[in-house]
């Protein structure tokens, strides 16, 4: 029997694919342009800076698509101030962190000023005109004449799939129920045929694609609208209904040629592993220099003002649910770790008189920083909660292991939703989990540093209010 195997790629011109994944790479022809408009060798060095400038572009820049025009009337940089927009945040942001790495390892007296400010100016400019260019070619392919194509399934995934393609070619719907079934779903004019006259329409209309949106219910009717296809030319696609499912992190990847639908998984593969690792490193690494001196300060205030280590350690669940130790200052006169944990609450006795200051500031949390470089905990994640609190809400919310799906974090999306401290009730948990599982669904670096600055201004928004 010969070996079966599914390839994934994509669909769309082999230009529009070049043009839509090109923004990391102007990035860096930048860099270098102007390494020699300046006459300056090229270095190893600069090769580092390229590469480091590479990685944090990627997800950045590199998701960017280029929309189908539902009109081709439609004005073809009528998108572009948003994306400029965009380009100059997240730009912005590149720039910010790669000046942040120069100041905290004191390697900027090694590049050129003129040529990074050269780089930093000219940078944006070319990625507004690659913007410019590919909104413009995208407006000129939807003037080009189409080859029609048709969706077959009237439902939720065949009228999403309508959406997000182009206007321009499709034919309309067809179902193996009648329009009188179908019902308010779509309008009359939008109904092409039944299923059994598909094949033949597909020949007499030189149809040249067909999405089937059908499930999977009916096995052997999808084998029977498929052969009667095999004896037309049309490209046939299968769309899966995946919005059936709660999806985290939903993709498509394969095992040696066998396609597979992720439906819950870490957003943390390939590239987004590296960029989100190296993040830790780098600003985990550069807050723990700067944070020393206070460090050292509050390890002696917690020392010499109750008795008891200055270091509380506790288990916790890290990735994959796998058990850790979380390091913090004692800000109480107890260090719980057993199969029952009482939450600190508001106005606990339990609280020492430095440790209310740390819980309120959020300074206790400092030793985490030794997990962050550890690689047992991120900057940013959901929050790791005592084990034994894992074990009492796993029964009762569903999806809440879930979360540990990704490293924990010392601040995350969750905590800069006003969900910080006491959780002293079912729902204030499960208000925490569906934060921290829309954290996993729409994990960007961007999102990590909005996360971050928001957490330093929550923290001092709450000392302003104490003291």
């Amino acid at each position: 029997m010969p070996s079966r195997r599914v390839r994934l790629g994509r669909i769309e011109p082999a230009a529009v694919t070049v043009l839509a994944r090109l923004d990391p790479v102007i990035v860096v022809a930048c860099l270098f342009a102007c390494q020699g408009l300046y006459g300056r060798p090229v270095s190893l060095p600069l090769v580092y800076l390229a590469l480091l400038a590479f990685i944090l572009s990627s997800p950045l820049f590199g998701g960017f698509e280029l929309p189908y025009l539902s009109s081709a009337g439609q004005a073809p940089l009528s998108k572009l101030p948003a994306a400029c927009s965009r380009i100059l945040v997240r730009w912005g942001v590149i720039v910010a962190g790669l000046l942040f790495v120069a100041f905290a390892f004191k390697v900027g007296q090694v590049f050129s000023r003129r040529v990074l400010l050269t780089w930093f100016v000219i940078t944006p400019v070319a990625l507004t005109l690659s913007q410019a260019v590919r909104l413009r070619a995208t407006w000129f392919a939807a003037q080009l004449p189409t080859r029609r194509y048709i969706i077959v399934g009237v439902n939720e995934v065949g009228l999403e799939l309508a959406r997000r393609l182009p206007a321009q070619g499709f034919s309309g719907y067809f179902d193996f129920r009648s329009p009188d079934r179908i019902g308010p779903l779509l309008e009359a004019d939008h109904m092409a045929g039944h299923c059994r006259d598909l094949a033949d329409y597909v020949r007499t209309h030189a149809v040249g694609r067909v999405y089937i949106a059908l499930p999977l219910a009916n096995v052997p009717r999808l084998t029977a609208l498929i052969n009667a296809l095999r004896d037309t030319t049309a490209s046939v696609y299968f769309v899966p209904d995946a919005f059936a499912f709660d999806l985290i992190q939903g993709r498509v990847a394969e095992i040696n040629g066998m396609p597979v639908l992720s439906v819950c998984d870490t957003p943390f593969h390939g590239t987004d592993a590296v960029v989100k690792r190296s993040m830790d490193i780098i600003l985990g690494g550069s807050a723990f220099l700067l944070a020393l001196p206070m460090i050292m300060l509050i390890a002696v205030s917690v020392k010499l003002t109750s008795q008891g280590p200055i270091l509380f350690r506790q288990r916790r669940y890290g990735l994959n649910g796998e058990e850790i130790t979380v390091y913090k200052f004692r800000s109480m006169t107890v260090c719980e770790d057993g199969p029952v944990v009482t939450q600190a609450t508001a106005q606990d006795h339990r609280v020492t008189s430095v440790g209310r200051f740390l819980r309120k500031t959020s300074l206790d949390e400092l030793p985490q920083l030794f997990n962050v470089l550890q690689g047992t905990m991120s900057l940013i994640g959901p929050r790791p909660h005592a084990v034994a609190h894992n074990e009492k809400y796993r029964r009762l919310i569903n999806g809440y292991m879930i979360r540990h799906k990704v490293r924990p974090g010392i601040t995350g999306l969750a905590q800069v939703n006003g969900l910080r401290g006491e959780t002293d009730t079912v729902e204030k948990m499960a208000d925490r989990v569906r934060y921290d599982l829309e954290y996993l669904r729409n994990w960007s670096p961007w999102l990590d540093l909005k996360i971050l600055f928001m957490s330093l201004r929550v923290v001092w928004s709450d000392y302003k209010s104490t003291y």
